[in-house]
């Protein structure tokens, strides 16, 4: 089993202090900063950009886990190249070939990711399961913070982890809290991302430490 990993989302940070909010977060144990670029197409809502992006490489101590929900992924490969981005994460129906992808990916030095929606099916990475570093199934459909935990993502986590085995991290984003935590883990989850259930906590490290169980 790899280690359990808590990446932070820092799309429930405040804005306003996100360089704060950023240094308090790995203060308190996050092992990853997570970072949703949107781009108002794929996903109903704006995020963040590349010049965000560049900002948090430059202030992280922990790697920065980049989860893209655009209608253009491949096009920020350079971006994260230079901003040492530890894992690109894209979606399926935004790639023509998954597998090219992945490996452009890989070939530009970092883990490749693949996010599944709630209604895509793991199966769709069956063809790709030597290629890929980390499953993303995400629990809400994606696009805003602080949505309710989809419940059937728990037994996509159990079939990624027959499909995929050991050597691929699989991640649960959307909902996540002490709560539904468990039963992710237990799953086979071994990336816990969480937003509100860290940033909406007044004890960055009692949330964190939470979510480990």
């Amino acid at each position: 089993m790899n280690k359990i990993l808590v990446s932070a989302s820092v799309l429930s940070a405040d804005f306003l202090h996100l360089a704060n909010d950023v240094e308090r977060v790995c203060q308190a144990g996050a092992d990853q900063l997570h970072v949703d670029i949107m781009d108002g197409h794929y996903v109903p809502n704006l995020s963040f950009g590349g010049p965000l992006l560049k900002a948090f490489a430059k202030i992280s101590p922990v790697p920065l886990d980049v989860h893209f929900m655009v209608t253009n992924p491949m096009d920020y490969v350079d971006l994260c190249q230079q901003c040492k981005v530890k894992t690109m994460t894209v979606h399926p129906e935004v790639v023509v070939h998954l597998d090219k992808a992945l490996a452009q990916i890989r070939e530009a030095g970092m883990e490749a990711g693949v996010a599944l929606n709630p209604a895509t099916p793991p199966e769709v990475l069956e063809y790709v399961a030597d290629k890929i570093d980390f499953a993303l199934v995400m629990s809400v459909n994606p696009g805003f913070s602080g949505q309710k935990f989809i419940g059937s993502a728990v037994k996509k986590i159990a079939k990624l982890r027959a499909m995929l085995g050991d050597k691929v991290r699989i991640g649960i984003d959307g909902g996540v809290t002490p709560q539904t935590a468990p039963q992710c883990l237990k799953a086979g989850a071994d990336v816990l991302i969480a937003a509100t259930a860290i940033f909406g906590q007044s004890d960055y490290a009692q949330a964190i430490k939470a979510l480990r169980g």
